[in-house]
Parts: structure tokens; C-alpha cells; sequence
């Protein structure tokens, strides 16, 4: 990578963001399409958001990715937001457009990419069910209803937050009781586990989001963690017979969609799936 005066600058903001993997992934995207673009990871307080901003405004910046905490409240420091993001009130992807910054949300059509490259998966007419009800889950659960999912039940420790995300699928959104569960997960075409239960770094690590005894070969089921690539529940799950992805390919189409919306060029995806896989594994 050669770094010159015309040199395109994007970067993640959010804190924390020195785990993140998206300047591995991104830059290996910028090397392979050969453009001169650099990607940086900017490590920005709450209480620094704003002024974070201005910065890039006046430093013509020209995109951002965005991590937590700042989906929500970068919102109304933006010039315009795409009617995804004003719905979720969250933003992943900032665009500079010769000044003009322009929001978007690409976490929930990121999914849909991944569910379709993984597994073929079209997800009109069924049945899903999403373990939480986090941003992640949020983008996912609009994303399935305008897609046409025929039947999208959310369950989540908190039913407020899980009422309130059941309704982003529109009239095929549903939150459910634990009780009920069992259940629907039986049915489910599509279990979608959006919560940490798994992730190596928690003290939940060996806890399921649903027992894995409840699904059986013809379903799938997909865990949004991608570090560790396969968690405990996905590898219980193989066992079972159920065709279980995790959550790199996610990651990799959302940033693939902020990828064409910074460039106009299609993402180069091997490339970016090989960086990944070479930094986490």
C-alpha cells in the first residue's frame, strides 16, 4: 500500500475500536482493487462524537464506518440519512458527497448477501426466528420484512425492546414468549442467534442462546459472532445435522455494501474473507 497527496481516506469510528477488523478487511479490499484508498480506525469518545464531525468535514474525509456507541446519535450530525437508517435510527456507513454527509444502514442487507452466499437462502415466505433484539437484530429484522419473510418471531430478555424490534418486520413481526419458543424454533426455516452468548471473550461462552436439541437437519441457523468462527451452539448444531453459519460473512457484506457506496466499485470478496480469516484465525 503506497500512501500519496490524492490518497482517499476512510476509517471506523466508535469506542472501542482497536479490535476492530474492518481496516484488515477494507484495506485488503482497497489493495486488491488497486485504488488509492487508505482505511483508519478513529477511536472517538461520546462526548467527542460532535466535534469528531467537524473534523471529518473539514479534513474531507471520505467515509466512515460506524461502531458503537455512536449508530444513533451520529444520526442528527448528518446532512441526510437513508430511509433504513431514519427507520432504525441507526447509521453504519457514512458517505462524504463533496461535503454533504449522507447516512446509510448496511448491517441488515449485509445479512441478507451472507445468508444468500452461504447458503441460498431467499427468505421470502419463512419462518425466522432472532435471538435478541440489539442493533444488529434490529437491522435484521427490518431487512427480513422487506425482503418478505412470511413469519418473523423475536425473543428477547427485555420484551419491550423485543415488541419494539418485532415491529421493524412490519405485519410478519411478532415478539414472543419464552414459553413459546420451543416451539417455533422446531418450525423455524431460520434461527438467527444476535446475542454474545458464545463469544470467546464472555463468561457466557459455553451457554447456547437456544438449546440446540430444538432444531434438527433441514433447518439453519446462523450466530452473528464471528470470533470464534464456529461457536459452541454452531458446532452443537453441526452435530445435529443443521446446516449452522456464523458471522464473518456478515461482517464482510456490510462492509462490502459501505465498500460500493464510498468507491461505486464492486467489493472484492475473496480478498476481503482471506484478510479476515488470516487475522482471526
Amino acid at each position: 500500500m503506497k500512501i500519496s497527496g490524492s490518497t482517499n481516506l476512510v476509517g471506523v469510528i466508535g469506542d472501542p475500536v482497536k479490535h476492530s477488523l474492518s481496516p484488515v478487511i477494507l484495506n485488503a479490499a482497497f489493495n486488491k482493487a488497486k485504488i488509492d484508498w487508505v482505511y483508519a480506525a478513529f477511536e472517538t469518545p461520546e462526548d467527542k462524537l460532535a466535534d469528531a464531525i467537524k473534523g471529518i468535514r473539514a479534513l474531507r474525509i471520505a467515509g466512515l464506518s460506524v461502531t458503537m456507541p455512536h449508530k444513533s446519535n451520529i444520526c442528527t450530525l448528518l446532512d441526510e440519512v437513508s430511509e433504513s437508517s431514519k427507520i432504525l435510527e441507526a447509521v453504519n456507513c457514512v458517505v462524504n458527497d463533496e461535503g454533504k454527509l449522507k447516512g446509510y444502514n448496511t448491517d441488515g442487507d449485509g445479512f441478507l448477501d451472507a445468508l444468500s452466499h452461504d447458503s441460498g437462502m431467499d427468505v421470502a415466505d419463512k419462518k425466522v426466528l432472532v435471538v435478541g433484539a440489539g442493533g444488529s437484530a434490529r437491522s435484521i429484522i427490518y431487512s427480513l420484512g422487506k425482503a418478505g419473510a412470511g413469519d418473523v418471531a423475536v425473543i428477547n430478555r427485555t420484551k419491550e425492546k423485543g415488541f419494539d424490534a418485532a415491529k421493524l418486520a412490519g405485519p410478519t413481526g411478532r415478539h414472543i414468549e419464552e414459553s413459546d419458543m420451543p416451539a417455533f424454533a422446531a418450525e423455524a426455516d431460520l434461527v438467527i442467534n444476535a446475542t454474545p452468548i458464545g463469544m470467546s471473550h464472555t463468561e457466557e461462552k459455553q451457554k447456547f442462546p437456544i438449546e440446540p436439541n430444538l432444531l434438527s437437519k433441514g433447518q439453519l441457523a446462523v450466530d452473528l459472532i464471528y470470533h470464534p468462527i464456529s461457536t459452541p451452539w454452531l458446532e452443537e448444531l453441526k452435530k445435529r445435522g443443521v446446516e449452522a453459519h456464523g458471522g464473518l460473512s456478515m461482517l464482510i457484506f456490510q462492509a462490502a455494501r459501505a465498500f460500493k457506496l464510498w468507491t461505486g466499485q464492486q467489493a472484492p470478496l475473496v480478498a476481503m474473507r482471506k484478510a479476515a480469516l488470516k487475522k482471526i484465525q
